[in-house]
């Protein structure tokens, strides 16, 4: 057997409250294009009677972010046992002027924002979208030799996080933040 060969995520789907909020949302914070809809009241996979809307929106770049909209399943709801700031959406923008002015346009909106947070090799923001799905928006501020140390280090720390269940120190450089250092 041969793995396939994989050429980029076609679509990343989540469930959403309201399929017409949910494009708006999209389009009006984050400027996506709604391009597709698929609608249908059997689900084609499993033959179940199950009405749905399923949503596409074009992100840039080629990705496309997609939501089902179900009405005859219970409420949403979001996994009790993981912390709200693991699962979530990251978008990358252009520089940290670009970060800076996507917060004041989603605080303008009237979005909570959080950030930004240095994570050593980027700078991110993060916020909620109407149907409680945490989002990021990250721009990369790292050297070429910095990811190339964190390409070598990721087998060491890998190895010694599944040993010990503790934080790897190899990489500390990437929680010191030099403008808080007054470095910048």
């Amino acid at each position: 057997m041969t793995t396939p060969a994989l050429k980029r995520i076609h679509h990343v789907a989540y469930r959403c409250r309201d399929a017409r909020e949910t494009v708006e949302w999209y389009a009006r914070t984050l400027g996506m294009t709604y391009t597709t809809a698929f609608a249908e009241n059997t689900v084609p996979s499993t033959g179940e009677d199950d009405p749905y809307m399923h949503v596409f929106l074009d992100c840039g770049g080629g990705n496309v972010l997609a939501f089902f909209e179900l009405p005859n399943q219970p409420e949403m709801g979001r996994d009790p046992n993981t912390p709200a700031w693991v699962q979530h959406l990251a978008f990358e923008v252009a520089d940290e002027a670009a970060l800076l002015a996507a917060k004041a346009h989603l605080e303008g909106l009237g979005v909570g924002v959080l950030g930004p947070t240095y994570h050593g090799i980027f700078r991110s923001i993060y916020f909620f979208d109407p149907n409680g799905h945490r989002l990021e928006l990250a721009c990369n501020i790292g050297t070429a030799e910095q990811y190339a140390e964190l390409k070598d280090l990721a087998g060491p720390m890998l190895e010694e996080w599944s040993r010990t269940k503790r934080a790897p120190r190899h990489a500390a450089w990437l929680h010191e933040d030099p403008a808080e250092r007054g470095d910048r």
